[in-house]
């Protein structure tokens, strides 16, 4: 019995909403009084501003993934009961049982769409675009929403200036259609994860191993911990990798892409890969200059940044690449 075909899944739409507050670096210097300054955080992040959401003033995951998601539609002009799903990858959800994206569903109206949570911490949009393309091309689904939305202010320790510094928060958006032509269509992942590597980027308590607590309060274990230089080493070798992984499958070289839409861990891994493939920084995009590190949601804003700057071409070869905590990490393969 012969297989049908597969459908061709593509992004026809996206959409961002970033926190209305921006806060700039002297923020942490000035404000907050850390051991820091201009050149050191510019130095070794290549952060000048970041957003911080305004969770009293109804800023939260959910919401901010709600937003995205509607400028998405609107742009794609569909609408929100015509999607099918919802995949919302995120490492801080608004609530610790019921999915985020099960909030974002009821925000915007889609009340045909299934709704599920994704957790692969900053490789986590990577993840679900493939999760969302597979049920495309399978016929499960025809359209679905795949978001990265991150709070990261609520789970940042404010006097280490080692973490507090890197992240942002916002939310990006993409639509993925069964369409017969035009939007970015999707060709190939390749995805990895290492638990080995998951004490060295974490929050340590607030699992069910280690609940919350008042110890856990006291030592402040319910932040981000990480292990600067040993996640540098592992981000530069594995998103390296992972890229030359899917362009030797697809019997491509770095030379045959237009732009690279990188993870915006810090500008100095995003440099250190450029290195390291040969490609130039003209063809990788950046914004961790203006956004930080937003996590989930680094390279769904990215990417609508870069559509909207024009930056890619009908026929344009495209990839995104992200690690994250677990470890994770993933490429994705596109042809505009």
């Amino acid at each position: 019995m012969r297989r049908a075909p597969l459908i061709r899944a593509a992004i026809t739409a996206t959409g961002r909403y970033m926190p209305r507050r921006a806060v700039p670096n002297s923020h942490f210097y000035g404000e907050l009084g850390l051991d820091t300054n201009e050149e050191w955080i510019r130095s070794r992040t290549g952060v000048v501003e970041r957003r911080i959401a305004d969770v009293a003033g109804g800023e939260t995951t959910a919401s901010m993934s709600a937003w995205a998601a509607q400028q998405c539609l609107q742009r794609a002009g569909v609408a929100p009961e015509d999607v099918d799903g919802i995949v919302v990858a995120t490492i801080t959800p608004d609530q610790g049982v019921t999915a985020t994206a099960c909030i974002v569903q009821e925000l915007i109206g889609a009340t045909n769409a299934w709704a599920f949570d994704l957790v692969a911490a900053c490789s986590g949009y990577v993840f679900g675009l493939s999760q969302a393309t597979a049920m495309v091309r399978a016929g499960m689904a025809r359209r679905v929403l795949v978001i990265g939305a991150e709070t990261m202010s609520s789970i940042l320790d404010y006097t280490d200036r080692d973490t507090c510094i890197i992240f942002g928060d916002g939310a990006g958006c993409s639509l993925v259609e069964a369409v017969d032509e035009g939007g970015l269509e999707v060709l190939d992942f390749a995805m990895h994860a290492a638990g080995a590597g998951a004490t060295l980027l974490n929050v340590p308590a607030g699992g069910s191993v280690r609940p919350a607590s008042h110890d856990t309060v006291d030592e402040r274990l319910h932040f981000v911990k990480q292990d600067g230089r040993a996640v540098f080493k592992h981000a530069v070798t594995r998103i390296s990798q992972v890229i030359t992984e899917l362009l030797d499958k697809n019997g491509l070289t770095a030379d045959d892409v237009a732009l690279v839409v990188p993870h915006q861990a810090n500008i100095r891994i995003i440099e250190a890969c450029g290195r390291r493939l040969k490609v130039d920084m003209g063809r990788i995009a950046v914004s961790v200059d203006r956004w930080a590190n937003t996590t989930a949601a680094t390279i769904p804003t990215t990417l609508d940044l870069a559509l909207e700057e024009g930056r890619i071409k009908p026929g344009d070869l495209v990839v995104f690449a992200a690690f994250g905590a677990g470890f994770t990490w993933g490429s994705a393969l596109l042809r505009a």
